[in-house]
């Protein structure tokens, strides 16, 4: 007899459509001092390999989750940040809670209508899984990267791929 356990690890969840939430959602920092909602789906949802998103979360990477500003609502608390060189050479200012310093959410100063919102940060964040990888030549030697994916070595030209990657999956659903 397979244990539940077993049969969870087993099973590919890139085979499941992605199910979207009913919008508008909602997220915040770790203190619960910063709060958002989130009104309408993402463009899109990656990982992120280069050395910036290594050294902010600790880790090996971090999720990406792109969206228009529009679609984005502070309703509590205040972002504070500071502007940075990314890997790619373009400013990107970084914004997380005043009090507990949780990154919410990265503004591209090259690209003014979108905001880069890490979905952690999400009250829910159980639909969202990445569909490609950016930086790959920064990941980790261990870290595996699904090749069926749409992957860039460094910061694509454009992130459309990865629109349409999303668009893709959602649309399974």
């Amino acid at each position: 007899m397979v244990s539940e356990c077993a049969r969870h690890q087993a099973r590919d969840p890139r085979e499941d459509a992605m199910q979207l939430p009913a919008f508008p959602v909602e997220g915040g920092c770790q203190c619960g001092a910063v709060r958002y909602r989130l009104k309408a789906a993402p463009l899109g949802l990656y990982a992120c390999h280069c050395k910036d998103c290594q050294r902010f979360s600790g880790t090996t990477h971090t999720m990406s989750m792109v969206v228009r500003v529009a679609d984005a609502e502070l309703i509590a608390g205040e972002l504070v940040g500071f502007d940075k060189a990314a890997d790619s050479g373009r400013t990107v200012r970084m914004l997380g809670c005043a009090d507990c310093g949780t990154k919410v959410w990265n503004e591209p100063l090259a690209s003014p209508d979108i905001l880069v919102l890490k979905p952690g940060t999400l009250d829910d964040m159980s639909w969202a899984r990445p569909v490609g990888n950016i930086w790959t030549d920064r990941a980790q030697p261990w870290v595996t990267i699904d090749p069926a994916m749409p992957n860039f070595p460094g910061q694509p030209a454009s992130r459309q791929p990865l629109y349409d990657a999303f668009a893709a999956e959602v649309a399974k659903g």
